[in-house]
């Protein structure tokens, strides 16, 4: 007996909504959603680059204020997902090109990272 329609819908549902990347915040860890908007523009933007071959935040580390708000502008050519070390943001999936919707930073400062390229580690100090 063959299965039904619906059955194989449900089967190609489910296979391609666990096909998913770079959604995560590092090895181990349980997949987020982004962060919502702040809405607005962002107080401070933290540049993706390229240099000498390896992908890099600019400035790294950058200040800012307590309370204020950061973005992150992809001026590289591949896409990138920023996530907080501790869990307090992501930016979801910046498409080479774009700039993420801006974030709160922390009153602490935070450690982050790209979720798509783990080597990339920058920090956000508070003033």
């Amino acid at each position: 007996m063959f299965p039904s329609n619906w059955s194989l819908c449900a089967l190609a549902y489910l296979a391609l909504s666990a096909s998913g990347c770079g959604n995560n915040a590092g090895p181990g860890s349980i997949p987020t959603s982004p962060t919502p908007s702040t809405g607005g523009t962002a107080s401070v933007t933290i540049a993706i680059v390229t240099t000498g071959g390896s992908n890099s935040f600019s400035p790294n580390p950058a200040a800012e204020a307590q309370g204020g708000t950061v973005a992150w502008r992809n001026a590289d050519n591949t896409t990138h997902r920023i996530v907080a070390d501790d869990g307090s943001f992501d930016t979801g999936n910046i498409a080479a090109g774009a700039t993420s919707q801006a974030v709160m930073a922390s009153a602490a400062g935070v450690n982050y990272h790209c979720s798509i390229h783990p080597a990339m580690v920058g920090t956000i100090s508070a003033q």
